[in-house]
């Protein structure tokens, strides 16, 4: 209690805050907010009324560190993940380009199919099978 030093006062009263002042008041509803019952739990306020304690800062400055390269990290996995599934979509799509082109190619390399395509230049196929050519040495 603070007493009151004015003549036309009677001594041992309260001193009343200045009309400027910021007042504390209790919420007279039942259900206050979450942030305001953390307020009045932790206050802040009074930490900070001198302005930011020097103590503080190493941790503010490794949280924030901290926190950037979390940011910084998950958007760099995020950007590698969109990266590999678009190399996973271009393996998919060659893939199949290469079975499509394998297909073609051992079917145009059948004995068949290469005795039809060199019949205009006047080839034939040979009826009587390869011989064996044997050199002796004298």
């Amino acid at each position: 209690m603070t007493t009151v030093k004015n003549k036309y006062r009677a001594k041992n009263k309260k001193a009343k805050a200045p009309r400027n002042a910021v007042r504390r008041t209790k919420a007279t509803s039942p259900s206050r907010s979450l942030f305001t019952r953390v307020e009045d739990a932790v206050r802040f306020d009074a930490s900070f009324e001198r302005g930011l304690p020097v103590r503080f800062v190493p941790y503010i400055l490794y949280f924030t560190i901290i926190g950037l390269f979390y940011i910084g990290n998950s958007h760099y996995a995020e950007r590698m993940i969109r990266k590999r599934n678009q190399l996973e979509r271009e393996v998919k799509d060659l893939r199949a380009n290469y079975t499509t082109l394998k297909a073609g190619y051992m079917l145009d390399s059948k004995q068949s199919e290469v005795a039809k395509r060199v019949k205009h230049l006047g080839l034939v196929e040979s009826d009587t099978p390869p011989y064996k050519i044997m050199i002796t040495e004298p």
